[in-house]
């Protein structure tokens, strides 16, 4: 049922002209954990991402409550993702936690690109040229993105590229288990998975061709007075372009609208969608965390995660799967102002 229930709020979104997505889309979101049923006897750690005000959203009214032993907010080291962490000690009988707050989200539109790329050194954007442990920058992933690029001599060329051939190339899975591992050498194999996994092959192949990039992991908002968007998170790319910043990119929800609303490359709803998430992307998302390979504050007893749109908890220091909201017992909600 949810996964219906997405695919109407996707539809609802692609109908009609890019137009019908201008303005701003604001609510509160409620995140409601319960580890209470898990195994007790045993310390219980939950991280949760924190989003925060950027240019493109607002976050405020932020309430944390719940029994838990104690709760701060942490940035991971490399990426300064923002962390809502909580304890519950082995003599813990209930486990839960509430987190609330509300955004607003603008519509992001960024193509008024500058006529000539501006001085830069790489080296500072080294984090967003260098390989994950699931997307490496060289051997078949290089000769795929040099293959893509020749000819190409600037950053936007370059990215353009890439961005079109994503399109072209890459298709939605839904049968994908949540957003996908982002596992790039299985996904130029294969190249079916859903919005981590393309966005993921867009960041793999654009750092491979020089070109900085990165994921970007949110949460869509409801269109309606109140949803659950439990299972509602999206991840979409963006670009550095020298002189000018961060570029969205969305490839993803291209391949997405092209399955839900059964189009085929040449049809020109198509080349509608490509050109509006190429710089653009819609405000019924929000962004909640960036990063691959993280190493959260504190550190997890788990190895580093993979990825950081979701939930996610250890009990006596094993993982829950955060893939299974109704074992590992989270919601999310989304509520009108």
């Amino acid at each position: 049922m949810k996964r219906i229930v997405a695919v109407l709020l996707l539809m609802t979104l692609v109908a009609g002209s890019s137009a019908a997505w201008a303005g701003s889309r604001g609510g509160v979101v409620t995140v409601e954990v319960d580890l209470s049923a898990r195994e007790g006897g045993k310390e219980a750690r939950l991280w949760l991402p924190y989003p925060v005000s950027d240019a493109s959203q607002s976050i405020t009214a932020v309430k944390v409550s719940g029994n838990y032993a104690e709760s701060a907010v942490y940035t991971d080291r490399e990426n300064g993702t923002p962390i809502l962490y909580a304890r519950w000690p082995e003599t813990a009988r209930s486990r839960r936690l509430t987190f609330s707050f509300a955004a607003e989200r603008q519509e992001v539109v960024r193509r008024d690109f500058p006529q000539k790329e501006g001085a830069w050194d790489p080296a500072d954007y080294r984090r967003y040229l260098s390989a994950t442990s699931l997307g490496p920058v060289d051997g078949e992933v290089k000769k795929l993105a040099d293959s893509i690029t020749k000819g190409k001599t600037t950053v936007l060329e370059k990215a353009k590229a890439i961005y079109d051939w994503t399109c072209e190339n890459m298709y939605r899975d839904p049968e994908t288990i949540g957003c996908g591992r982002g596992d790039v050498c299985s996904l130029l194999r294969k190249p079916g998975g859903k919005c981590t996994d393309i966005s993921s092959v867009f960041v793999a192949l654009c750092r491979a061709a020089g070109v900085p990039a990165r994921e970007i992991f949110g949460i869509r908002l409801g269109k309606k007075e109140t949803e659950d968007i439990t299972t509602w998170q999206h991840c979409w790319a963006e670009f550095f372009l020298p002189g000018y910043g961060w570029v969205p990119v969305d490839p993803a929800d291209v391949r997405k609208a092209m399955l839900v609303e059964k189009l085929k490359p040449e049809d020109p709803r198509t080349k509608e969608l490509r050109d509006y998430f190429w710089g653009g992307v819609d405000p019924y998302r929000i962004r909640i965390a960036v990063g691959r390979d993280l190493i959260l504050n504190p550190p997890q007893a788990g190895k580093p995660l993979n990825t950081f749109g979701y939930p996610y908890a250890e009990v006596g220091g094993t993982a829950l799967d955060s893939y299974d909201p109704e074992s590992f017992r989270y919601t999310i909600t989304y509520r009108e102002k």
